[in-house]
């Protein structure tokens, strides 16, 4: 049986309650019973769906907010120190909890799976709950994205394990103490607060770390920089690699695409496995290898868990289909970094064959884009033709010089035909105009171009 509810989070009030992480952590304190509320900066689905658990949603930050009772006022690293509900609580001496530490305190008494990496945390974790849910686990789960609906990013399960997407952006998941760990990839990115692979490197070890005693980590014996955070580990920390690598523990032998799925055959512990991935692309085709690594290291079955596996069909803007219209299918992704998102165009060029591939991108963050953007250029060249946007700030303040010109530069120095649009009003009506039946339009980047897809489909259908 699952833990109740922490004391000190009995009444908590959440600054951003409608953000990926800061939701979930909300959903599932709710669904334990406590009186939550908090506020966000504009409505959204998500904030129904925290109504309906009965918690307060205020739209707007202000000081009057926060009641004076609250226990807690939970806040992410996005949030800035001149926010009037933050300094309200410091009249109020009300403490103050960091996201990660909620969640922490949320995972205490269970076994805990944390799911770490550059790329592919929310895929390999929500695969790990689907696949842990149908084998009847009834696992909590918190993931930084909707399985199927909003508020589907978080549960509250009666089971002893727990799956926990596991930040790294702003080294908030060294609060953790996993069971079991993940890492399935280790790269240069989050430039504001990491000056160095080094550094990367450094965070990362500090992670493995707090893995319990005698848990386990699992780790991509593909990837080069997990092969060299495995190499700094120094068998500091039980480790089981995988992947296509011939000295992986868990060695993929093959990974053979079916159309929109791929059907992957595995060695684990001497015994051949084949089974079923139900979304398109080798790099979520090694996310479920690395799930099955971690079920198996937890104690659960691979013949009975890769079966299960099967049962994950997507989560909301990985490569998920919006709907079609004139005959052309348009698709959202959350890709943002350069290795994301020449992953997400390699797979969607294996499913859709002839098809031309017309992408809408949106840079995520000036530092990203001053960091990266001659490799976003590149990555886009892998498209028939690209539509740039300008950058989403999200958290930061622009950086002199950096715009999305730079990844448009690059993408034509590699031969891709892009354009750039300044305002994202014109963008149903510009792809409109290029999209021809056949085609596959992917709405691409982490910022608010998801909303996108309705719009264009909208358009297409009037065509």
């Amino acid at each position: 049986m699952a833990p109740g509810l922490p004391t000190a989070m009995d009444r908590p009030h959440f600054i951003g309650i409608g953000g990926a992480g800061m939701s979930g952590i909300a959903k599932i304190l709710a669904q334990r019973g406590a009186k939550v509320a908090g506020s966000d900066a504009k409505d959204s689905a998500t904030a129904e769906a925290l109504r309906a658990l009965g918690a307060t949603v205020h739209i707007g930050h202000a000081a009057e907010h926060l009641a004076d009772d609250a226990s807690c006022v939970v806040v992410s690293s996005a949030i800035r120190q001149d926010n009037p509900e933050l300094a309200r609580a410091a009249e109020l001496g009300i403490p103050v909890v960091h996201r990660s530490d909620a969640l922490a305190a949320l995972m205490a008494g269970l076994r805990p799976i944390a799911v770490a990496g550059t790329h592919g945390k929310t895929t390999t974790t929500s695969m790990l709950a689907v696949s842990l849910g149908e084998l009847g686990l009834k696992p909590s789960y918190a993931i930084g994205g909707d399985l199927d609906a909003p508020g589907s990013n978080a549960l509250h399960g009666d089971g002893d394990i727990f799956v926990a997407e596991a930040d790294e952006s702003d080294r908030s998941f060294h609060t953790y103490a996993p069971e079991v760990a993940i890492v399935l990839n280790v790269e240069l990115d989050h430039h504001a607060n990491y000056a160095s692979m080094d550094e990367i490197y450094e965070s990362f070890e500090t992670f493995a770390g707090k893995i319990v005693p005698g848990g386990t980590l699992v780790i991509s014996a593909d990837h080069e920089g997990a092969r060299e955070l495995t190499r700094r580990l120094a068998e500091t920390v039980r480790t089981v690699t995988y992947g296509e690598a011939e000295d992986a523990a868990v060695r993929v032998t093959a990974i053979v695409p079916q159309g929109l799925k791929s059907q992957v055959t595995v060695v684990l512990d001497g015994e051949e496995l084949t089974f079923t991935v139900s979304v398109p692309g080798r790099h979520y085709a090694l996310n479920a290898v690395a799930a099955l690594a971690a079920g198996a290291a937890l104690g659960i079955p691979a013949a009975e868990l890769a079966p299960a596996l099967a049962a994950y069909t997507g989560v909301k803007r990985r490569l998920q289909l919006k709907g079609e219209a004139a005959g052309v299918q348009v698709i959202d992704s959350y890709a943002h970094h350069p290795t994301e998102m020449t992953a997400d165009l390699e797979a969607m060029r294996a499913a859709a064959g002839d098809a031309r591939i017309l992408v809408v991108f949106q840079p995520h963050l000036f530092s990203r884009t001053q960091e990266l953007g001659k490799e976003m250029g590149q990555a886009l060249a892998l498209a028939d033709a690209s539509v740039v946007l300008d950058i989403y700030p999200a958290r930061e303040d622009p950086i002199p010089g950096v715009t999305s010109e730079l990844i448009i530069e690059a993408a034509r120095a590699a031969g891709a035909e892009v354009t750039a649009v300044h305002d994202k009003a014109e963008i149903p009506a510009v792809i409109a105009g290029m999209a021809k039946p056949g085609d596959l339009v992917l709405t691409m980047g982490a910022g608010d171009v998801t909303d996108l897809g309705p719009l264009i489909l909208d358009r297409l259908s009037q065509s």
